[in-house]
Order: structure tokens, then C-alpha cells, then sequence
């Protein structure tokens, strides 16, 4: 069916087969810079759901903001059919900065749904949500570990709701598990209304990691031919069944020293594992990090100087942990999802 209606945003009317970047007004900063919540809008001629995929809702969590710019350039967008909000930086404050956070210190990702008149990251959200997630069908939220961490690929569920299971398969990331809704959050916010988002995470805060661009981008694709807003011409085939873990678990320090790690993200780990070694400057004093289920390691510090207690290989449970370190590493040898000329 023909889209024969302009999409409304902001003020702005974007014709069907047509695309613009709108600039909402969010903000003025004290020497009169003013701050917006930029969006790319591209209306198909042909009628469909309203996508949104948003990125760096925490500012340092750059590796969404190049999933977009390759999204953008995509050859299956020239013939989409519905609607796709693009927003590749959310919290352009902690962007600038290179921070997580607002300047107050907020986390933007704890304040949903917001509100006109309270801090300045409840205004934001409460912007956010009006003009981005309350017009669309379904939304794509991405992310990555926060900064001297690395992610695998991965998605997270709502727990309990079958859509966003189906969504996540259609992604094809090598890993999916459940993961509760947090107060504030955007994704707890967006179900209060109806609105069914997946969480990605992928790669390290303030870094690019090609493995999680092109899992970004492949499984965005993906989703979006699931749900009939583009053929299958252009659209990166699954190389992979996602792997579904019941639960995941971080292992811990169990001394402070330095750190020699011996398993990285995507290796598939059984009991009794040694994920890694802390020894003193010394070498006089050694712990082992052991794993104690089977699983795949989605998520470790980077860091080689650790305290006691600290956080520093995520496992998740499941007894296929080697079918998914195959399907990542499938991943990363895949060829590269454009050419150049393709990429905006």
C-alpha cells in the first residue's frame, strides 16, 4: 500500500520517499550555544511500522554512533517501507565530554520517562520520549560497555514478553539472554507504553569495535526484514543460530594485583576453567580466576591492574557456549557488510 502521508516531527513534514535530519531544540548552554536531539527521518513511499534505533543515550558508548552512520548508508533503506528514526547521539552532552553521564552527573538511562520541568536529564528524556519513542511501533537501543570493559555482541530481553524474543532472533546476535527492566531505564519506560524495544550491547565505551559494527548493523537489518520494512536484497544472512543463555554471572577479583587474563569475549568456558591470574608486583602472591559453570564470556575488563572484588569476566550460562563462540567467530570473519561508496 502507497504511504501517501508526510511523517510529523518536530514541526516538519517529511514527504513519503524522502529523508531529512531535523534538530529538535533541547537546550542553550550558558554562552548561548544552542544544544538539539538530532534525528534522521527516512519516510518510505510504501506504508509500514515506525522504527526508532537510538545511540549514546550514555555519551561514552560511541560504537552506537557508527552502527547508525553505516545503517544510514545502507542499500535496503532505498526502498523501505514504513518509517526509521535514526538517532545517533542522545546525550550530546556526555558525547562532547567523552562522559556517561549529564553534566550534573545523572545517568539519562535512569530518568525515563521524564518530565518538562524537573533536571535536566528528566527534560531530555521527557524529549526523547514525546518526539522520538512514543511515534514509533518499536524501537532499537544500542549500546556498550562503559569505558576499560569490552562486550561480545549481544541482546537483551524483556523477560516474559514474545515479541522482543522474536525481534531478538530476527537480530541474530551471537548471544541473547533476559535481562529485568531497570527503573528509569528507557526500555522500562517504552514497555509502560506499549512500545517493545531491544537493548544491544556491543564492544568497549569510547572505542570502535568492528565485531559490534557489523553485528549492529547486520542484526538492525534483520530486524527490520522481520518485520516487512525491507526485502532480503542487501540484507546480511544469519551465519550463526543466536544462542540463548538462562542467566548470566560476573566473576570477581578475588585479590587486588595485576591481572593476566587467559580467555577473552566470545570463548566458550566449562567448570573448572581459569579465566585469568592476579599476582602481586612481587610475584609473590598468585590467585586463579576460576569459571565455575559452562558458558561463553560476554563481557571482561580491560584493565590489567585490578582491586579486590572488582568485576572482571561476565560468563553467560549455557550449555551451547560453543555454538555461540563459533557464530561470533563467524562474525568477525565475515566480509565487510558495504563497500565504501555505500557508507555515508
Amino acid at each position: 500500500m502507497p504511504n501517501t502521508r508526510p511523517f510529523q516531527i518536530a514541526g516538519h513534514d517529511i514527504p513519503p520517499g524522502t529523508r531529512q535530519t531535523v534538530d529538535i531544540p533541547v537546550s542553550t548552554l550558558s554562552d548561548h550555544t544552542p544544544v538539539t536531539l538530532s534525528a534522521h527521518v527516512i519516510h518510505g513511499r510504501a506504508a509500514g511500522p515506525v522504527m526508532f534505533v537510538s545511540a549514546a543515550i550514555h555519551g561514552d558508548e560511541v560504537i552506537g554512533v557508527e552502527i547508525v552512520r553505516r545503517l544510514l548508508g545502507a542499500a535496503p533503506l532505498h526502498s523501505l517501507a514504513g518509517t526509521l528514526l535514526a538517532v545517533p547521539i542522545v546525550n550530546t552532552y556526555g558525547f562532547l565530554a567523552n562522559s556517561r553521564y549529564l553534566p550534573d552527573r545523572r545517568d539519562l538511562n535512569r530518568c525515563f520517562p521524564g518530565g518538562p520541568t524537573g533536571s535536566m536529564a528528566s527534560r531530555l528524556a521527557d524529549i526523547f520520549m514525546r518526539e522520538i519513542v512514543l511515534r514509533a511501533h518499536v524501537g532499537i537501543d544500542l549500546h556498550s560497555a562503559a569505558i576499560h570493559r569490552t562486550n561480545l555482541p549481544q541482546i537483551r530481553l524483556t523477560p516474559g514478553n514474545p515479541r522482543i524474543a522474536a525481534l531478538g532472533r530476527a537480530f541474530g546476535a551471537p548471544v541473547m539472554l533476559n535481562s529485568r527492566l531497570r527503573e528509569g531505564s528507557l526500555r522500562m519506560a517504552a514497555e509502560e507504553a506499549g512500545i517493545d524495544v531491544l537493548l544491544f550491547e556491543g564492544g568497549e565505551g569510547l572505542r570502535f569495535d568492528e565485531l559490534a559494527a557489523r553485528s549492529g548493523v547486520s542484526g538492525i537489518l534483520r530486524v527490520m526484514q522481520a518485520l516487512g520494512m525491507v526485502g532480503q536484497n542487501g540484507v546480511p544472512r544469519m551465519r550463526g543460530a543466536t544462542v540463548m543463555c538462562s542467566g548470566s554471572r560476573w566473576f570477581r577479583a578475588p585479590v587486588g594485583g595485576l591481572l593476566r587474563s587467559y580467555r577473552a569475549t566470545g570463548d566458550a568456558v566449562a567448570e573448572g576453567t581459569v579465566l585469568g591470574a592476579i599476582s602481586d608486583p612481587f610475584g609473590e602472591v598468585e590467585a586463579e580466576v576460576i569459571c565455575d559453570e559452562a558458558g561463553i564470556v560476554i563481557g571482561r575488563t580491560n584493565m590489567p591492574v585490578v582491586y579486590e572484588g572488582e568485576a572482571l569476566f561476565h560468563v553467560a550460562s549455557t550449555l551451547r557456549a560453543a555454538a555461540a563462540a563459533d557464530g561470533a567467530a563467524e562474525q568477525m570473519d565475515a566480509a565487510p557488510l558495504f563497500d565504501e561508496d555505500e557508507i555515508l
